[in-house]
């Protein structure tokens, strides 16, 4: 066959961009269902983490309220009286006597206090004058307060001539100034549950006048209470 018998052959150029263009692919129904399940699964996550830390919220707050009802406060001690008898008296230290009373307040609401010893000291000028146990083993309920009174007498006090002077020239500038130091070991019972053994240490700072009695600054004043 000749090239005059062939038929003409239109070619078109076509867009190279429309060319290049990719086709568009259809996903099929296990791809949407995928899709579905993985959007499910999130949400679900989702909800159970915002209940979770909800909870925890919830459970945290419920347990700083407890801690603060039942976190326990330490004894409060109070200095009521404090008498020197005889201070007046130049010979007084042969028949020396020193009487005081402190209250002890358990201000917890629900957290009794077992005291299992008590020794009271008394000091003048940082020099211990006498020393002897105070209180037997006691259980202080809560929100109750306790008197601890105790009279020191020769048998109890180391003090001698001199000493004596010295609170005499004391009482002539119209102050004598004593501190009562009282130790303990202490527990703390909630419910069925006791605490350790906690030492204690209570420092009560207090002034007579010349008449050998409590000064009124000083009376009911509160002692400094220190955890050993």
């Amino acid at each position: 066959m000749s090239s005059s018998d062939r038929l003409p052959i239109r070619r078109t150029e076509q867009d190279p961009q429309a060319r290049s263009k990719p086709m568009k692919r259809q996903h099929t129904a296990r791809y949407y269902a995928e899709r579905v399940r993985e959007n499910c699964t999130a949400r679900v996550t989702k909800t159970v983490c915002a209940i979770f830390l909800g909870l925890v919220l919830v459970v945290g707050i419920v347990f700083f309220i407890l801690w603060l009802s039942l976190s326990p406060h330490r004894p409060r001690f109070h200095m009521v009286e404090f008498t020197v008898p005889g201070l007046a008296q130049p010979t007084g230290f042969e028949n020396a006597e020193i009487t005081f009373n402190v209250t002890v307040r358990n201000s917890n609401q629900h957290i009794g206090i077992y005291y299992d010893s008590m020794v009271g000291s008394v000091l003048y000028r940082d020099q211990r004058i006498g020393s002897a146990p105070l209180m037997d083993p006691f259980f202080q309920e809560p929100k109750t307060t306790t008197v601890v009174d105790r009279t020191f007498g020769a048998a109890t006090l180391t003090v001698n001539s001199k000493r004596w002077e010295e609170f005499m020239n004391d009482r002539q500038q119209g102050t004598a100034v004593f501190r009562l130091d009282i130790t303990s070991a202490i527990r703390f019972k909630i419910s069925t549950w006791s605490s350790k053994h906690h030492r204690m240490h209570v420092s009560c700072d207090v002034a007579v006048g010349q008449d050998g009695t409590i000064l009124p600054a000083w009376k009911n004043k509160r002692c400094p209470v220190y955890f050993i």
